[in-house]
Parts: structure tokens; sequence; C-alpha cells
């Protein structure tokens, strides 16, 4: 049994406290917050105790689920104990900070893996096995729509670091795991459309972002915080022999026919729904890692790269101009 204690008892600590519980190789030693209350009725629920932020790293390895500007500091600790860690994207706004803290973990040589969930979607991991084998043939022209179903409020948006950083993040680490190689070029062109109250914090609220890779291979980001039928997640890789696909994720796939036409049920209202399976397959991932004495994935060096992506991006913007990368 692997025992791993889990920083932080918000919405995303909720799910990984939960998921590790119900796991049948790992075991929650405990929730640590600086809210005494919610990491007691989180652990509790769980079946852990609340601990102490010390005894957290007392523990085989650590779920990070803290807010951002912990990540760095909570892995260097975690090295420095010689724990194994599991860190929500992303490890830093920083990427110098983010190059030294990885720098302390290969010191440490302690396993880290970071919360790119969506590369343990079912669907997204069956099209990235299909995309693979050759079902669609050479990958030409690669199409990642992520659009949330309401914006968050304008002071979420200045701890966040913005729509590339905090958002886009994911879909540039999706781009790098379907292209099969690194994009070379990368330009971006975004506006504030949906909350004048997101622009005044300084970020935007829909983007495009486009990325080339050194074959040629081209890859579109389409990024809305507002989408008035649900959480938006396709996916698209056209090849030079055929289209593979993967749609949204509806509450049931029950059709309803009449005169106006077929309806569905909307889909799926937001991240902790739609990606709940991803969730529990990315630590299973990290735990059958660490059970077997491999190097968990995505790594450090994953996170790094998809913020260096997303640093150029908001370099595009800013600049007007294709970012080469």
């Amino acid at each position: 049994m692997l025992d791993i204690a889990v920083i932080g008892a918000g919405r995303i600590g909720q799910i990984h406290a939960r998921n590790i519980a119900a796991h049948p190789a790992a075991r929650l030693v405990g929730v640590t917050d600086p809210d005494g209350a919610a990491a007691a009725k989180l652990a509790q629920a769980c079946g852990g105790e609340s601990i102490s932020l010390d005894a957290a790293f007392a523990a085989d390895a650590v779920l990070i689920a803290a807010p951002t500007p912990t990540h760095a500091d909570y892995i260097e600790r975690a090295a420095a104990a010689g724990r194994a860690v599991f860190c929500e994207k992303p490890i830093d706004l920083s990427a110098g900070r983010v190059r030294a803290c990885l720098a302390a973990v290969d010191k440490a040589g302690i396993p880290l893996m970071v919360g790119f969930n969506r590369r343990f979607d079912p669907h997204f991991a069956a099209l990235k096995s299909r995309l693979d084998a050759g079902e669609a043939g050479k990958l030409e022209l690669l199409t990642i729509i992520s659009r949330d179903p309401a914006p968050p409020p304008p002071a979420y948006v200045g701890a966040s670091g913005g729509l590339f950083r905090d958002m886009m993040i994911h879909d540039l680490d999706m781009a790098r795991f379907l292209l099969g190689e690194e994009p070379v070029s990368l330009f971006a062109a975004a506006s504030c459309l949906v909350d004048p109250g997101i622009g005044a914090a300084g970020d935007v609220d829909t983007a495009v972002v486009t990325l080339r890779t050194a074959s040629g291979k081209l890859c579109q980001i389409s990024n809305s915080r507002r989408a008035a039928y649900g959480y938006d997640q396709r996916i698209e890789a056209h090849g030079a022999a055929g289209l593979l696909r993967a749609g949204n994720m509806t509450a049931t796939t029950v059709e309803f026919a009449d005169g106006r036409g077929f309806t569905t049920d909307p889909a799926l209202p937001f991240f902790l729904e739609r990606y709940a399976a991803a969730y529990r397959a990315e630590l299973d991932a990290f735990v059958t890692a660490l059970a077997a004495g491999r190097s968990p994935a995505p790594g450090g060096a994953d996170g790094l790269a998809a913020l260096l992506l997303a640093d150029a991006a908001v370099e595009s913007l800013a600049r007007g101009v294709a970012i080469a990368v």
C-alpha cells in the first residue's frame, strides 16, 4: 500500500482524496489545509485524518492540490524529505522558478508527476492510441476545442496566471501529447468578449492559438470562457487516411425526436464531472508507476514545456507575431 497525504482540501483536493481512499493499492493517511475545519471534514469523509503540514511530508507520497503559488515550495520540501510527488498543474507560473524546482527534484532523485489529467481521459486516450497505430494515417491537422460553461470571477483571473497559463495549458499539453513532435512556432490571437471584468483584470476570455511542428503538422486550439450549451471538450485529428474525433460527453445517450428534429442531453456541466474517470486513471498511473519503480508521466519536464508554450502565447499576443519555441 502506498501511503499518500493530500495537501489542500479544496474542490480538486476533494476529488483526489476520495480517489486515493477508493484505490486498492493506496491509503489516504491524511489531509492538511490552512482551513483546519475543511481538512477535518474531508479527511473524515474519506477515512483519513486531519494532519499537520509537517506530517504530510512523512508519508510515502504527497499529492499537492493547494494554490499554485505553493506548488514549487511544497515540491522542494518533498524532495528534501525524499518523498514522491503528484502535483496539480502548473508547477509555478514562472519558468525560472519551475527550472529551479526541477533541479531540486533531479538532485533528490524523487518521482514527480504533474496533473495533466486530460491525457488519461478514456476517450482522448483511445484517440491517441488509434492515432499512434496509424488508423488516420500521417497526422496533418489537429484541432483542440476547450470552452468553459461560464467565466470565472475576475478576482480569480488576477491570481490564476491568465487564460493561457491557467486554462489553455491543458490544451497545450494535449497538443504536445498528440502531435508526437514538439511545436517550433506559435501564434496567438485573443480578445475579451465574454466579461469586461476579465479584461479589466488584464486577461482575455476568448483565444485561438496555432502551433506548427518542424515537419509541418498544424494544431489549432480554441478556448472560450463561455459556452451556453455546457462544458465543451472536443478533439479532432485529421490525417492522410482519415479522421479521428472525440466528442463531448452527455449525461446519457438518450435522444428525443419529434417534428423539430433530434435532441440530446446537454454536455456535462464542468471539469469535475467531465473528467471524473481521468482523475481516477491518472492516480492509478501514479500509484502503478511507483510500485513498478518507474518514473510517472507526465513529469516535470512536461509541466515546464507546457508552461513555455503558454508563455509564448502571451508573448505572441502582445507582439502580434509568431514566436519560435
